[in-house]
């Protein structure tokens, strides 16, 4: 059974005797986490990378970055509901408070999609199937072990994000408890398709080369493995939570603010979670659809989130032991409205035309970068009797920290995972535009 007192403590990778004792004690070591992940390259630029519609033409639909703030919004409110609980519950935990465990959480949601490429899910979708699909990413799988082929074919963002927050070059270098709290399935790709027996295993949180850092990072905070996975840290379920209840109602409100879904059909699929709390009277008060819209969201988030708090104090016991692998909103009393509203999105959002048209265009964008980029490196370390002009100056684009000299035919591995980070880590718009200088269909300044 998982005690929170190890669970809860701070602790880094790579910590120095001289960063134990931090000068600046306003601020805890969780919000530092926070801090770190707001003001780095790979946070920022989610500014333009798809949450629904990729390349939105208005300046009111959400992006990845937006979304990641409400998510950690709401983390901080269901953090710090149970950490109240915990801290009264618990007398081990009486030198923190509530405001540090909302922070671990608020830190965690921050990042949950950090790790995500262009054009949001059909993004993971294109780089795994290069992999498995293309000729010049079938090429590698020789030069590969089988764990580290999974990983090319299952790429997955919240693995991804894991490795930002960690890897050596650029990881931001956060507290184990906020590196938990955010691994949603703390499992590698290769054992992805043979055991899904838990729902918190149904995809993966890291790759193969950073299974021994979440072996560390469970070590230390006391996280048990089982079977080919650990358990879930106990706030990796808030997380999930305030990720679940942002997607749902904000992509609703988006999806009505564009005319997918009428508003009188939004307002009452509002109106079914709140229930005695809504008043039709009081919503005629506003007079633009803007602002219905504004009010019950709120209102029916906060509902959501009191909701989702109490059945986690309820079930804290099953969720330390590890006998509770379900999402908080699947046992909420509004599980059922929400179902609604999920099925309502996937028929009139997700599946939209819009949405679809632009998905399939990231497709193209994404295989047509990794192919270029894929072949140039093949050729220079595996075929050098091909390696060609075109190449080089295909190469000559990677980004100034892709140092070429740091990498041989011996290892590639690190090759691939280094052109996934460039590729995965640039914008919506970035890819585009330079997809369409690659391919010849745009000359700079033409």
């Amino acid at each position: 059974m998982m005690k929170w007192e190890q669970l809860l403590r701070p602790g880094r990778f790579e910590l120095k005797e001289s960063q134990s004792s931090p000068t600046d004690k306003s601020r805890s070591e969780f919000d530092r986490d926070y801090d770190r992940i707001i003001f780095s390259a790979p946070f920022r630029n989610l500014q333009d990378k798809t949450q629904v519609f990729p390349l939105p033409e208005h300046d009111f639909v959400h992006t990845r970055l937006t979304h990641s703030l409400e998510v950690s919004s709401v983390g901080r409110s269901l953090g710090k509901i149970v950490g109240e609980h915990l801290i009264h519950k618990y007398e081990e935990l009486s030198d923190l408070s509530s405001t540090e465990i909302g922070a671990i959480v608020a830190a965690a949601a921050l990042a949950h999609d950090i790790g995500n490429p262009p054009f949001g899910h059909a993004g993971e979708e294109a780089i795994s199937d290069f992999f498995k699909f293309h000729a010049y990413g079938r090429v590698w799988k020789n030069h590969l072990s089988v764990d580290a082929w999974e990983d090319m074919v299952n790429f997955e963002g919240n693995a991804q994000g894991f490795r930002m927050l960690t890897a050596k070059n650029h990881g931001l270098k956060i507290n184990f408890a906020t590196l938990a709290a955010f691994t949603k399935y703390p499992r590698p790709s290769l054992f992805v398709d043979k055991d899904k027996s838990r729902r918190s295993q149904k995809k993966f949180g890291f790759f193969s080369d950073q299974s021994e850092h979440y072996t560390l990072l469970a070590d230390q905070l006391g996280i048990p493995s089982d079977k080919n996975a650990y358990l879930r840290h106990p706030l990796a379920f808030l997380v999930e939570a305030a990720d679940d209840i942002c997607y749902n109602i904000i992509d609703l409100e988006d999806g009505c603010t564009l005319g997918l879904v009428n508003l009188e059909e939004s307002i009452q699929l509002m109106a079914n979670i709140l229930k005695d709390k809504f008043s039709a009277e009081k919503l005629q008060n506003y007079k633009y659809p803007s602002q219905k819209l504004a009010i019950l969201r709120a209102l029916t988030i906060g509902k959501l989130i009191e909701e989702a708090a109490e059945v986690f104090i309820e079930r804290e016991h099953e969720i330390l032991t590890g006998d509770f692998d379900k999402a908080l909103t699947d046992c909420i009393p509004s599980s059922g409205a929400l179902a609604v509203i999920q099925k309502l999105s996937v028929e009139k959002i997700y599946r939209s035309k819009p949405v679809l048209e632009k998905e399939a265009a990231g497709f193209q964008v994404l295989e047509g970068l990794l192919e270029v980029f894929s072949k140039a490196l093949y050729h220079k370390y595996y075929q050098p009797e091909l390696y060609s002009g075109q190449d080089k100056s295909i190469l000559r684009l990677l980004p100034e920290d892709f140092d070429l000299e740091e990498y041989d035919g011996e290892n590639a591995y690190a090759l691939l995972r280094a052109l996934i980070d460039f590729i995965s880590g640039i914008t919506d718009k970035y890819a585009l535009s330079l997809y369409r200088k690659v391919k010849g269909i745009a000359l700079p300044g033409a």
